[in-house]
């Protein structure tokens, strides 16, 4: 399954960078040498690109930084070439049917390229600047289940992606950004492992998630990518032996005040239902669930669940993606309130793959809850 999955990515991978390359390649039909280093330089990435992908766990840790490095930015220059090819392609089709530009298409597809290349090297230096200052997303909220009103102040996040690409280097920035806000607890919706530990390992990344400061304990719960590239208990006993409590298809009653619940991913298709999590629990007492992936809300709502933390969607990580998950999710991203449960959607703190925001936002989840 595995196998063939990769392969069709592969294969899809393989069309869109032809498509980019032999586009580009007629763009610059009278730019001399400069469409062969284009073609060289589509051919190289790719192989970057596609070594970054088949070299996990092989190489360096250095070596797989910088494969990893060029090889998702060249995703992301890939995709939005594509889009601008695309957009001169419609173009030229309609100056077929309406011959409104019979003699100009040979400059206005050189023009196009031109454009095109600015605005995305433009783009990409502002999406990585908004990937290396996350934001802080502040919810006020509250819970009517006590008589004498609490307080709770929890530092949520999702989709760190630790790895190769998301390193150590970053988790120490994550690290002191969670303890700037001083929660009382820290909860993780999962994908905090990229695929494999072996880079974690290899860097001690557990020596920087146990600095993480939280009263009442750092709790997190599987992704999907916790369950690509190895067996899912691997992370999580390396999440557990940095200090962190992990949650899988279980709920625990936190200081006598408020119940977790932490669900496996559904990648699992035999997880638990959310009804044989919540059954034996006392619902006078306010209930958060971790659920990595946002679907079928009603099921929390129906469970009394109070307030549900999700990830996941990356909120699409960079336009035109975050239009796509508007329309796949009914709640792809941020807050929502549904009778008396209330639904976060995080975007992520860390990402997969090219490390740019553009259009959305790496975040950091501060929710000042009363109960």
């Amino acid at each position: 399954m595995k196998t063939g999955f990769f392969l069709i990515v592969t294969l899809f991978t393989l069309l869109m960078a032809s498509y980019v390359s032999i586009r580009g390649w007629q763009a610059l039909q009278h730019s001399g040498n400069l469409r062969f280093w284009y073609l060289g330089a589509n051919i190289l990435l790719f192989a970057v690109m596609m070594s970054g992908f088949m070299a996990r766990g092989v190489l360096s840790p250095v070596a797989m930084k910088v494969l990893t490095s060029v090889g998702f930015s060249y995703m992301i220059i890939m995709i939005y070439l594509l889009l601008s090819f695309l957009v001169v392609d419609l173009v030229r089709l309609t100056n077929l049917a309406f011959h409104f530009a019979p003699a100009g298409m040979k400059t206005f597809r050189y023009v196009a390229f031109l454009i095109s290349i600015s605005s995305i090297a433009i783009a990409m230096m502002y999406g990585n600047y908004k990937f290396n200052h996350p934001e802080i997303v502040n919810l006020d909220l509250n819970i009517d289940k006590a008589p004498q009103q609490k307080t709770l102040k929890i530092v949520a996040l999702s989709d760190v992606h630790l790895g190769y690409s998301i390193n150590k280097t970053n988790l120490q920035k994550y690290v002191k950004l969670i303890n700037e806000q001083k929660p009382d607890i820290v909860l993780m919706a999962g994908d905090v492992v990229d695929n494999i530990t072996q880079p974690l390992i290899e860097q001690n990344m557990a020596e920087e998630l146990r600095q993480i400061v939280a009263p009442l304990g750092v709790y997190a719960i599987s992704g999907n990518h916790e369950y690509y590239g190895e067996n899912p208990y691997i992370a999580e006993e390396y999440l557990k032996s940095a200090g962190i409590t992990f949650l899988r298809d279980s709920t625990i009653l936190v200081n006598n005040s408020f119940y977790l619940v932490g669900r496996d991913d559904r990648t699992n298709h035999k997880r638990k239902e959310i009804a044989q999590l919540t059954s034996a629990i006392d619902h006078s007492k306010p209930v958060i669930m971790l659920d990595h992936q946002p679907y079928h809300l009603n099921e929390a709502r129906e469970n009394g669940v109070d307030l549900q933390i999700s990830g996941h969607t990356h909120n699409g990580q960079f336009f035109p993606g975050n239009l796509f998950v508007k329309q796949m999710y009914e709640l792809g991203y941020g807050y929502r309130k549904i009778e008396n449960t209330h639904y976060y959607v995080s975007s992520g703190l860390g990402l997969w793959g090219p490390k740019y925001r553009i259009g959305t936002q790496s975040e950091l989840v501060v929710i000042n809850l009363r109960f």
